[in-house]
């Protein structure tokens, strides 16, 4: 996986810069069939991103772009009448990544159409049900819920993400390594030059090796002691479920291939805690006010709890 991961980010290099540990984190939620949520202020290469990845794992890709007035059909398609005949038309979401972009521009009618294909990857239409590709992945972006227009996404929906990730302004180095980047007028140049890394079958052998990492049980006892300490912390409503520990275990054993190792470290854990758990922890009212967030409370969490040797 280490050196898949060589090969990916030298491609995305190609095109983005300054989100190499974004490409990672995707590349752990591939690994372990889950989907990611990207956050973050417009022009931030978000939507970039996504579509670079996409091409340099040479896996079909289909960009959907929400908007108030979408239906659940523009997303999972809907039965048409051909040659006298009722034949079901596949919709966006049936591609190896779909691209959500901007997913709280859309109702929560819409964006629940999605729920049934990140959870269970098939759609059903008229009590017919319809897998999906394997592998299946959702990158949907959106933007900071203080922007107008836009609507915020129900807890289930954001269950259903195995990370969220902010994604922030690029270093001013960063910045000048952008704009040497050859351009067509605004347009990137250099998308046509990313080439494709790897196959199918290398991303499903891929999902087997993470799934062999090896934990110990000082590891998994670290990943349930974190996640009971998010619930006890006096400024947390609402901790870390039973699901959501699942979910860090798998990152983190995505995190130790990425690392080139085949067990997993207290390092793994503390470096995917954040991302897996700060769309799913609310905080109460009172430290909200006080300009708390989610983050925060991971980072007491990690350090209340004693780190196994």
């Amino acid at each position: 996986m280490r050196e898949l991961r060589t090969r990916l980010l030298n491609e995305i290099r190609k095109v983005v810069v300054g989100q190499d540990e974004t490409a990672d984190f995707v590349l752990a939620a591939i690994s372990v069939q889950g989907h990611v949520l990207l956050e973050g202020v417009p022009g931030v290469a978000k939507s970039l991103l996504a579509s670079t990845i996409a091409r340099a794992l040479g896996v079909s890709y289909r960009r959907v772009q929400f908007t108030p007035d979408m239906l659940p059909s523009d997303i999972t398609g809907t039965m048409t009448l051909r040659n006298q005949e009722l034949a079901f038309r596949p919709g966006p979401v049936f591609t190896n990544v779909m691209l959500a972009d901007e997913i709280n521009r859309t109702p929560p009618k819409a964006q629940a159409a999605l729920l049934e294909a990140m959870q269970e990857r098939n759609v059903s239409v008229d009590g017919v049900s319809h897998p999906l590709p394997d592998p299946f992945l959702v990158i949907a972006t959106q933007n900071p819920i203080e922007y107008e227009g836009t609507y915020p996404l129900p807890e289930a929906q954001l269950d259903r993400f195995l990370l969220k990730i902010d994604v922030g302004y690029p270093k001013p180095a960063e910045e000048i390594a952008m704009l040497k980047i050859a351009h067509h007028g605004v347009t990137n140049a250099t998308l046509d030059d990313v080439e494709v890394v790897t196959s199918l079958d290398e991303l499903r052998e891929l999902r087997a090796l993470v799934d062999a990492t090896r934990i110990t049980n000082d590891v998994l006892g670290y990943i349930a002691a974190l996640g009971l300490a998010t619930r006890t912390l006096p400024s947390v409503a609402l901790g870390a479920s039973p699901r959501s520990i699942v979910h860090l275990l798998a990152a983190s054993k995505a995190s130790a291939r990425l690392a080139g190792r085949d067990y997993v470290t207290p390092d793994d854990v503390a470096w995917m805690a954040t991302p897996v758990w700060r769309h799913r922890i609310q905080l109460r009212p009172e430290a909200e006010l006080e300009r708390g967030t989610s983050d925060d409370a991971i980072r007491a969490a990690l350090a209340t709890v004693p780190v196994p040797r």
